[in-house]
């Protein structure tokens, strides 16, 4: 099997990103890089317009930067409360996850895309208390959100009260009417 150089036009995970000169096998190159416009042949006259994809490159890469601090800066600023379902002992039933994390945060900042598993989480969350959770968006920027977790028993306590400070005197009796004879 036969390897021939390319340098890439575009940035392919798992490969390069554009302006790479790689080492891939013949038919990959002939049959999907090249006809894609994803690669081309590593000339000579494709080496001096090497600069043209490195220039590229830099401004692709600082443009996401840019976008990944300003995103992360959304994200810091936010503090959410998510409800966690409990027993009466204080077990959980469920979990939060990094996509129900992830689809909050983007219903909270107004649709901006990131995908779940830029949430750093080790496991499902399965307690109640504040905790940070950091989100890798770039490789140099990674973001921390507050997410304070409350059990779903403990939301409904304070809700009570507040109905009930809400309505004054709706636990009273009324006083009854007096007719006259």
């Amino acid at each position: 099997m036969a390897n021939s150089e390319v340098i890439l036009i575009e940035n392919i995970p798992g490969l390069g990103a554009e302006a790479d000169v790689v080492k891939v096998k013949n038919g990959y190159a002939r049959n999907y890089l090249i006809p894609q416009r994803k690669a081309m042949e590593k000339t000579p006259a494709a080496l001096r317009n090497l600069n043209h994809l490195k220039a590229k490159r830099a401004e692709r890469e600082a443009a996401e930067l840019n976008k990944a601090e300003e995103l992360a800066r959304k994200i810091n600023k936010l503090k959410l409360t998510m409800i966690l379902e409990t027993g009466e002992t204080g077990k959980a039933f469920g979990s939060i996850t990094a996509k129900d994390i992830a689809e909050r945060v983007q219903a909270e900042l107004g649709g901006i895309a990131f995908e779940r598993t830029q949430i750093v989480l080790e496991r499902p969350i399965k307690e109640t208390g504040s905790q940070e959770i950091p989100i890798k968006l770039h490789a140099d920027v990674t973001a921390k959100l507050t997410l304070q977790v409350k059990s779903k028993a403990e939301e409904e306590a304070q809700a009570a009260p507040a109905a009930a400070a809400a309505e004054p005197g709706a636990f009273k009796s009324k006083p009854k009417a007096r007719h006259a004879k």
